[in-house]
C-alpha cells in the first residue's frame, strides 16, 4: 500500500517499521490518539517527513491501520516548535492510479511539497 505524508510516498507494503513487541502496543492506539500523536510530532518539526522519514513511515503506517481507505494525510505545521493545536492535519483517500503517479513522480525527484499539494490538497490554489 503506498501512502502519501506531506510530501513523501511511502510503500507500506514493505517489512513493518515497527518490532513485533511494538507492533502489539500499537494495535490498542485509537485514531484519536495517533491523530494527536501526529500532530505533536509535526509541531516539534514541520519537516518530519523529510528529516526523520522512518518515524514518519511509522506515524503513515498507524494512520493506515487506524482507518478505512486513507491512504494520504497532510500536517501543516505553521512553525517548528509551535503549540500542537495549531498543526492542521487532514486525509483523504486517494484512487490507486493517483497515488502510483505520485509513486513514479517521487521517484524520479519531481514530487515537491507544491505539486503534492497541487495534485492532492489544493491549499495552495486560493
Amino acid at each position: 500500500m503506498l501512502f502519501l505524508l506531506n510530501d513523501v510516498v511511502f510503500d507500506l507494503d514493505e517489512a513493518c517499521p515497527a518490532p513485533s513487541h511494538d507492533v502489539r502496543r500499537f494495535e490498542t492506539l485509537s485514531f484519536d490518539y495517533v491523530l494527536e500523536m501526529g500532530c505533536e510530532l509535526f509541531a516539534e518539526d514541520p519537516l518530519l517527513h523529510r528529516n526523520d522519514p522512518a518515524r514518519a513511515r511509522r506515524l503513515a503506517w498507524l494512520i493506515a491501520h487506524r482507518t478505512e481507505g486513507v491512504n494520504a494525510a497532510l500536517f501543516a505545521a505553521p512553525d517548528a516548535g509551535c503549540p500542537p493545536e495549531l498543526v492542521e492535519p487532514r486525509f483523504c483517500g486517494l484512487p490507486e492510479p493517483i497515488m502510483r503517479q505520485l509513486h513514479a513522480r517521487a521517484a524520479h525527484g519531481r514530487l515537491s511539497a507544491v505539486a503534492a499539494d497541487k495534485a492532492v490538497w489544493g491549499r495552495m490554489a486560493a
